[in-house]
C-alpha cells in the first residue's frame, strides 16, 4: 500500500487521528497539538499547519509547521516542527515526501521560506535544506536550517 500525505485544513475528519498520533513522537502533551490544530482549522493565516503521512487508515508519519519551534530566534519562522516516521516505516522515502511536499504546499500558501532545528547533521540536505546558524533552544544549542522555494524557482 503506498503513502500519501495529508493536510489537515483539507482532511479536517483526521483531527483526532493526528491529535493522538503526534505525542507519541517528542512528548509534547496533545492538548499542546489538538489547540495548535483547531487553529490550524480555523484558518486564520497560513500558519500553523499539520500534515500526516497516511497509510490507509494509519498515520505512519507526519509533521507540522508553527512559528516558533523552542528556540531563541523569533525571527527565523515559521518552522517545521515534529518531522517523525515511525519505525517500521523508515527508509521508505517517508520524510522526504512529508518535506517535499509541506515546502510545496506552504509555497502555494505564500510561505516561501521555511526553518527547522534538529539535532541531525546531514539528513535535511538531502531534501533542499541548508544549515542556516545555531541558536538556543530549550534543551541547549540546536542547528537551524532553512528550506526556500525562492532559491528554486529562479
Amino acid at each position: 500500500m503506498s503513502v500519501k500525505i495529508a493536510a489537515l485544513r483539507q482532511e479536517p475528519q483526521l483531527l483526532e487521528t493526528m491529535a493522538k498520533w503526534f505525542p507519541h513522537t517528542f512528548g509534547v502533551p496533545e492538548e499542546a497539538y489538538r489547540e495548535s490544530m483547531a487553529q490550524c482549522l480555523a484558518g486564520s493565516g497560513p500558519v500553523p499547519q499539520w500534515y500526516g503521512a497516511m497509510e490507509g487508515e494509519r498515520m505512519v508519519g507526519g509533521l507540522g509547521v508553527i512559528e516558533n519551534d523552542f528556540h531563541d530566534r523569533p525571527d527565523l519562522a515559521p518552522n517545521v516542527c515534529a518531522v517523525y516516521v515511525d519505525g517500521p516505516w523508515r527508509g521508505q522515502g517517508i520524510a522526504g515526501k512529508l518535506l517535499r511536499h509541506v515546502c510545496a504546499d506552504m509555497a502555494a500558501l505564500g510561505v516561501e521560506t521555511l526553518y527547522l532545528v534538529t539535532s541531525h547533521t546531514t539528513f535535511y540536505e538531502r531534501y533542499g535544506w541548508e544549515f542556516f546558524c545555531m541558536a538556543n533552544g530549550g534543551e541547549g544549542p540546536v542547528r537551524v536550517y532553512r528550506h526556500s522555494q525562492r532559491e528554486y524557482s529562479t
